[in-house]
């Protein structure tokens, strides 16, 4: 019997994201792979996820993805990220996307997920950006990449706009002072891709591996946000 899953507002996803503290990230070509890493995600405690669009095979694996969600992982929230028009967006949607994330800002994706509402989190790394973002009402930003901007970077325009969530993505380290280090600055949120989910341990299926390794951070964040 499937349980299928209610559409997630922006609020909604906002929180799940905020709560969890990391999203993961990651792209596999095989379909098998990439729903096998979904589950070991899942395993390990993870509500939320980024699929990147990154490959011809995106479009079908995803939908592949929300269907084995919708029957096996309550509760779990499926994005895409690496949305680049609004062709992909409206795919997508279609698909079952519960968020999308862009590397950059595209204004016509904003206006189109915010009337189905569905999360939209642009890549911004100027306060021109992220000020365009919040005036298309844009709630949650990402920051990228982050290895380029640093933490002093979040420090100094974080009270600029106190109505926003950011999170960082981008050569952060599934370490507890990597992760430290940006939650100080004020993200709400950090991304992990190839830190975490990286392509030799797709490629060699540790499945555990990746789940022990995304409990484990799950674990740092907890500890960070202990009183």
């Amino acid at each position: 019997m499937s349980t299928i899953q209610q559409r997630s507002t922006i609020q909604n996803t906002i929180e799940v994201i905020s709560e969890q503290g990391i999203l993961p990230l990651y792209f596999a070509s095989e379909e098998t792979v990439s729903l096998d890493v979904l589950r070991a995600l899942y395993k390990a405690g993870i509500r939320a996820v980024e699929y990147t669009n990154r490959g011809p095979e995106a479009l079908s694996n995803f939908s592949k993805m929300v269907a084995v969600r919708n029957t096996e992982l309550p509760e779990m929230l499926l994005g895409i990220g690496t949305i680049k028009n609004l062709e992909q967006a409206k795919d997508f949607q279609i698909a079952g996307a519960d968020f999308m994330i862009s590397p950059g800002f595209v204004p016509e994706v904003a206006a189109f997920l915010k009337s189905k509402d569905v999360l939209y989190a642009p890549g911004c790394m100027t306060p021109t950006e992220i000020i365009a973002a919040e005036n298309a009402g844009i709630k949650l930003v990402k920051l990228f990449p982050g290895n380029i901007l640093g933490t002093e970077f979040l420090s100094s325009i974080k009270d600029i706009f106190p109505a926003l969530v950011f999170m960082t993505t981008g050569g952060v380290e599934a370490t507890h002072a990597s992760i430290q280090s940006w939650f100080s600055a004020g993200a709400s949120a950090v991304g992990l891709g190839s830190k975490l989910i990286s392509k030799k341990r797709m490629d060699e299926q540790d499945y555990d591996v990746i789940e022990n390794e995304t409990r484990k951070t799950l674990e740092i964040i907890e500890t960070l946000r202990r009183p």
